[in-house]
């Protein structure tokens, strides 16, 4: 996937051109500030060509507005009215770069291609250091995590709203709620996050709400303002809620309805302005009715429940997301260029993906440092799946020879008509296969009977047959079901 740049200009011509200029790249167009602010948001760009007259105002004041959005979004001011002045107020903005009309695409070119090659290595710093912390875009292809986004963006636009996010471990919780941060009127204040289940019940109340001087045993001697403080504005993110400890959900429930707490040791209390964003891959319903969750606290949180659906459950976002990391991950490794070969891309949609994004990460790293060649192979990707029951390791030749065990008894029979799913098999698309399959085998392979044995028509058969890539050869399947119907 190639990076992609914002160009904001009111002249349909400047635009068309500068979009023949970056043919290899992705090139987003807006006509006005209003529409700019929206790609801004959703596009997540890697560059903005910026004119500085709009039709809706000013540029340099946009400069702010997308700031505020992404700090570190390289901006480009493109003017027809170029002065000493005016260069000054936009490098004082945090402009990257000033360039008059009218202006060389060549000019354009160098300029662009050196701002993104220190993206690319701002980046790579970052992720070598463990300070990434840039906007990451949530992949929405899938009809599931659409319905996700489109979620994302009404909470957004309440911005005091408690948001529980609930999901399996890895499928990007934490990014969702920066989503709604990012695209919510707290962007320019702090979003900051804790994981309730790294810490102690102690060191956790510390974090949260801070603590005076004088407070424990090892407390510092100014004391120590909490994350709730820290987030005054903006956004905080409680990962893991389902893990706190009862005791110190009864302060935190104080503090989500009266919006003030006090830190430990202290005496008087503190008012904050934050959003609730909490997470847990935990049901906490469950854990309510164990005695493990206050009730109260669960409702408190609940107020928009959202749920990320596993990778499994939205394949269609399994290659848009391995080819937005590779997106980044290939030129901060040194392999730009690197591509997933065919096989590779059909092997990475029929895996179930038991870790789901955090797994797919992981896999797409790997796969860009073993790469041998120009392309990533399956192999590459190493995925972790089942070692099936009837294959045991290989012994290797030096080794001394097993002992003979007793074979286990076999497993009872099967009912008849029993269907037998293997272990590990969440997959809807294969399951279903196995099902049709079972039908036709039990009718003798004649799909009139089969088809009102699964309950559906003849041609839904046909259909579901051509889907599922169990249909015969054209024509053939006409031909034997016309010999064995009477």
């Amino acid at each position: 996937m190639a990076e992609t740049i914002l160009v904001v200009d009111d002249e349909p011509s400047i635009r068309h051109a500068i979009v023949r200029a970056f043919a290899d790249l992705t090139v987003r167009e807006a006509e006005d500030g209003k529409t700019a602010l929206l790609l801004v948001k959703d596009a997540y760009p890697d560059l903005v060509l910026l004119d500085q007259r709009l039709p809706d105002g000013d540029g340099l004041e946009l400069i702010a507005r997308i700031h505020a959005i992404d700090p570190d979004l390289p901006v480009v001011l493109l003017t027809g009215h170029g002065s000493v002045d005016l260069a000054v107020d936009a490098l004082k903005l945090g402009v990257a770069d000033f360039i008059e009309k009218p202006f060389k695409l060549e000019r354009l070119r160098h300029t662009v291609g050196l701002l993104l090659e220190k993206q690319r290595l701002g980046r790579q710093v970052a992720r070598l250091s463990g300070k990434a912390t840039g906007r990451v875009s949530l992949v929405a292809h899938s009809s599931a995590m659409k319905r996700v986004m489109a979620l994302v963006k009404r909470v957004a636009g309440v911005p005091g709203t408690t948001v529980l996010i609930q999901g399996e471990s890895g499928v990007g919780k934490e990014l969702v709620a920066r989503a709604i941060h990012e695209r919510s009127s707290r962007v320019d204040k702090n979003f900051v996050a804790i994981n309730c289940a790294a810490l102690s019940e102690n060191l956790l109340e510390a974090e949260l709400f801070g603590y005076e001087k004088g407070a424990f045993t090892g407390a510092d001697s100014k004391g120590k303002a909490g994350l709730f403080e820290v987030a005054d504005g903006g956004t905080i993110f409680l990962d893991e809620v389902g893990e706190m400890p009862l005791q110190l959900q009864t302060k935190l429930l104080r503090a989500l309805q009266e919006r003030r707490f006090r830190r430990v040791g202290g005496l008087q209390d503190v008012d904050v302005d934050v959003r609730v964003v909490a997470a847990t891959n935990r049901d906490l319903r469950q854990e309510v009715a164990a005695g493990r969750f206050r009730r109260d606290l669960y409702y408190r949180l609940r107020v928009v429940p959202l749920n990320v659906p596993p990778l499994r459950d939205r394949t269609d976002d399994i290659l848009p997301l391995a080819d937005h990391l590779l997106k980044r991950l290939a030129p901060e490794l040194g392999r730009p260029g690197l591509k997933l070969a065919t096989a590779a891309r059909a092997a990475m949609v029929a895996y179930p993906w038991p870790g789901n994004v955090r797994e797919l990460a992981n896999a797409v790293e790997r796969a860009v440092i073993a790469a041998e060649g120009e392309e990533i192979t399956s192999d590459d990707l190493c995925m972790d799946e089942e070692l099936p029951l009837n294959e045991p390791y290989a012994t290797p030749a030096h080794a001394a020879p097993a002992p003979v065990a007793v074979a286990p008894p076999a497993p009872p029979a099967l009912p008849k008509g029993a269907l037998l799913i293997p272990p590990g098999e969440r997959n809807l698309s294969h399951i279903e296969a196995l099902v049709v399959r079972a039908a036709l085998d039990e009718t003798g392979g004649q799909k009139s009977k089969a088809a009102e044995l699964l309950g559906i028509n003849r041609t839904t058969l046909y259909n579901k047959l051509r889907e599922l890539g169990l249909m015969p050869a054209i024509g053939e399947a006409e031909t034997v079901e016309a010999a064995r119907t009477p």
